[in-house]
């Protein structure tokens, strides 16, 4: 297992499974969309310069899938810095033969985190709380903190989280240093998102969506949006280690 740039993809395409080779053609395509442009701006500039990096995972229900998501991630935290000033980890879950409606996929994204929680060898951050019901809480991996951003085929008004595959992105928190509340190019990116948003789902934008250590915003409810404006009213991440699940 190793970490894989946009580079290596095209030209090696041809030699992975079939699956893998749909999953990154679609991603792609979602990227370099003309006529509906992807919210994500960082994202797109992240994938055309090079700087994401990529993996693959067996279906969720594997016994092997959060294993290797953990590695993936493992990997990424130790060189996540070198790679670009937007970075991010985009892992393709292979759900080709798995059917199920946003509740389905809402449950097995956190049951996924928790067992990637489970896996990691380093101690939580001691500047980031464990309880998700604190305003400065996020996902942590290796000794590094992450917005997690999870889209899934059961998405339809809601496209920017719709995806061919199950999809997680781990985007460290240091992109986020210029991109914040308090700059303004951080308040002007915002406004260019959004109305990209605004454009590209057939949902209005989602409440939760708010800047990362504003006093009434938590951060694990921007993880998995639903279609509608709803969300859940307890976050699932358990905070412990237990020994990772796999199955249903």
């Amino acid at each position: 297992m190793k970490l894989l740039t946009k580079t290596w993809i095209e030209e090696h395409g041809p030699h992975l499974t079939t699956w893998k080779q749909s999953a990154f053609k679609d991603f792609s395509n979602m990227m370099n969309e003309k006529e509906h442009l992807y919210p994500c701006v960082p994202g797109k500039q992240g994938f055309n310069s090079d700087s994401l990096r990529f993996g693959f995972a067996d279906s969720p229900d594997s016994p092997h899938a959060c294993n290797q998501a953990a590695e993936y991630l493992r990997q990424y935290s130790e060189v996540s810095r070198d790679t670009g000033k937007y970075a991010s980890l985009v892992l393709f879950f292979n759900t080709e033969k798995q059917e199920g409606d946003i509740e389905y996929y809402q449950s097995l994204f956190w049951k996924i985190l928790n067992n990637i929680h489970a896996h990691d060898e380093k101690s939580w951050p001691e500047y980031i709380p464990l309880d998700p019901a604190k305003s400065a809480w996020e996902f942590c991996f290796h000794g590094e903190p992450y917005f997690v951003f999870c889209a899934t085929p059961a998405h339809l008004n809601r496209r920017s989280r719709f995806f061919p595959y199950l999809l997680l992105a781990f985007q460290p928190r240091f992109v986020f240093d210029e991109i914040n509340s308090e700059s303004s190019q951080g308040r002007k990116l915002k406004n260019i998102i959004r109305t990209r948003l605004k454009n590209y789902d057939h949902s209005p934008v989602h409440p939760d969506l708010r800047w990362y250590g504003e006093k009434d915003n938590l951060e694990w409810k921007q993880y998995f949006l639903k279609d509608d404006n709803t969300s859940l009213p307890k976050c699932p991440f358990s905070g412990s280690k237990q020994s990772p699940s796999t199955g249903e």
